[in-house]
Order: structure tokens, then C-alpha cells, then sequence
């Protein structure tokens, strides 16, 4: 088994979405072929939307069927301890042609209760914005749920949520509870725990092509709401050639690579790491054998790859559990 472990990739996951465009395809050449897909699933094990490998012996094989046949390898010791054989990040890349609807994400308790899920802790990678380009993220100031839900009455939500310009490079943390919307112009890398529950508050009172509104989640919403200020943007170093920290949450860390030139990477076998090329392209070098990717790939290390070679002028970020 160990002798075929090799950097794996998925076919992309597309969804249609009201607020999606084609970005997807001419900025990160994904094979769309509407007008409105919104998000590409990079890696998933959400159920009824499982990644399925596109390359090397495993092709064809499923994220789920890989892990099953050696959780350690695939995972990490530590991971498989902590997750048994659930893969516990969902990676995606997101075109946001329009503004998403403003939202909210349950924390593990919560989601765990009501859905028998994971939360959605996640992070967002700005990797093009068009010119005032912008986020909704949590509330200008410290509020309550009384506020909140006059606000919502008197269609004024807006007027005490914070927006933040965003441009590419940006990079934004959503602890659970966090009310958020991409804003309209963004393409975004988007990493988050593996779940698929989301409360919608708001959605700009859009209809559908029949004239239908979509759902709201008002009332499950509520007790979700963090209603406090929130500070979301991060700031990170940018040595080149190093593994510079963004986020490092109890559920995943990010780290920004500027690759330029050759990088010899050294794992320990605890957990799997993960690539996400947003800019450029690179190769990796394993076992004789050299893997390439460009902006807009997502790769998948499993844990039991413990030494190989990164190469290439490439901006990347780097993902793994602690």
C-alpha cells in the first residue's frame, strides 16, 4: 500500500448557483459549462457529494474507498485517532458573479444536535476581486438578538453588519457564528471543516428563474448568531520559499507558500496535507516521479508521503491538521 502513495487529485464537484458566473472556467479552468456555477468542491466526503480520484492507480476509486483501505496512511495517525475514518475538511473554490446570501454557520455543538454534523469553522482565500469588490462579515459594533431581528423586520440588516473591501492576496477567518456574505466580483479558495449546513438570513430578496424565493433559516439562525464584534481579517508574513502561517485553528491550519525555486518538504506521518496552487504553477517531485499543477489545483499529500519536492514560481497555500 505505502509503495503507492502518490499526490492525489479529484474531479472537480460543480454547483449551479443563483449568484455564480463563469469564472471558474476562465480564471481557474475548470470544465463549466453553464453560465452560473458557483462553486467547485475541490475534496469533499459530504455525503452525496464524495470526491472521486482523477489520477494514477486509484483513479476511479472514491475519497471514502481510499481512506478505508488505510486510514493511517491516507489520513495520519493523529487525524485517524481524532476523526476515525471521516476526512474532516471540505476545500473549495468559490466565483461569486453576484452577492451570496448572508448567512450563518452552527458550531460543532449545535450542528451536532440538530444535524448530526460538524460545524463550519472556514477561511477564505481572496484569489481575483474586481474593483470594490467587498465581504459582509459579523457587526459593526457589539449587538443582541433583539436588534438583529428588528433589523431583519425593517429590512435594515445591513446598515449593522461590517463590510470589508477585499482584494486578491486578502484573507478572512469565519469562526462558527460568524455572519458572513461573499460580496458580488470575488473569486475565493474557501477551506472550512467538513459540513454543509449553513442558516441563510438574508438573501437580497432574490427569486429564482420561476419567480421562487429561496429558504430562510431565520429561527434556526438565531441562537447560532455570534452578536459580537469580530475580527476577521488576517494578517501573515510572506517569505519566500516558506511555510508562513495564516490561520491555525484547532480544526485546520493554513500556511502561504511563495514558492520560487525548489522547496524539499519533510511530513511526519501525523496528518495529510493539502495544495491549493492560487497563483502560478509547480510541480511536485516523489518517488522519480514528477506531478504538475497550476493555478486553480487542489492536491491532496496523503500523510504516508513523508519527504518530497516542491518546484516552481507558484503562490500556495498549505493545509493540514495539527
Amino acid at each position: 500500500m505505502h509503495s503507492k502513495l502518490y499526490p492525489l487529485q479529484f474531479e472537480p464537484i460543480l454547483k449551479d448557483r443563483i449568484w455564480g458566473g463563469e469564472k471558474l472556467k476562465t480564471v481557474l479552468n475548470k470544465p463549466i459549462t453553464s453560465k452560473i456555477t458557483g462553486e467547485s468542491w475541490e475534496i469533499s466526503t459530504v455525503p452525496g457529494d464524495i470526491s472521486i480520484v482523477a489520477n494514477g492507480d486509484w483513479q476511479g476509486k472514491s475519497l471514502n474507498e481510499i481512506i478505508d483501505l488505510s486510514p493511517d496512511a491516507v489520513l495520519g495517525t493523529q487525524v485517524h485517532e481524532r476523526f476515525g475514518k471521516q476526512f474532516p475538511l471540505l476545500f473549495k473554490y468559490l466565483d461569486a458573479r453576484e452577492d451570496l446570501s448572508i448567512q450563518v454557520h452552527p458550531n460543532d455543538e449545535l450542528a451536532q444536535k440538530r444535524h448530526h454534523s460538524f460545524g463550519k469553522t472556514e477561511m477564505w482565500y481572496v484569489m481575483q476581486a474586481d474593483e470594490n469588490a467587498r465581504i459582509i462579515v459579523g457587526f459593526k459594533e457589539n449587538s443582541n438578538a433583539a436588534e438583529y431581528v428588528e433589523s431583519l423586520k425593517n429590512k435594515s440588516l445591513l446598515t449593522i453588519l461590517d463590510t470589508k473591501m477585499a482584494q486578491a492576496g486578502d484573507v478572512f477567518f469565519l469562526e462558527t457564528g460568524t455572519v458572513h456574505a461573499i460580496g458580488a466580483g470575488l473569486v475565493v479558495a474557501e477551506i472550512q471543516q467538513t459540513s454543509d449546513i449553513t442558516y441563510r438570513i438574508y438573501d437580497f430578496d432574490r427569486v429564482d428563474a420561476q419567480g421562487n424565493t429561496r429558504e430562510l433559516h431565520v429561527d434556526l439562525a438565531l441562537d447560532a448568531i455570534n452578536y459580537n464584534k469580530v475580527e476577521t481579517q488576517k494578517e501573515y508574513a510572506k517569505i519566500t520559499n516558506e511555510s508562513n502561517t495564516v490561520v491555525d485553528c484547532p480544526y485546520f491550519t493554513t500556511n502561504f507558500i511563495p514558492l520560487d525555486g525548489v522547496v524539499t518538504v519533510y511530513k511526519s506521518g501525523t496528518t495529510f496535507t493539502v495544495y491549493m496552487c492560487v497563483d502560478g504553477f509547480f510541480e511536485i517531485e516523489y518517488n522519480n516521479t514528477v506531478f504538475k499543477y497550476i493555478k486553480g489545483d487542489t492536491v491532496l499529500i496523503p500523510a504516508g508521503m513523508n519527504t518530497f519536492i516542491l518546484n516552481g514560481k507558484a503562490s500556495v497555500l498549505e493545509i493540514y491538521i495539527s
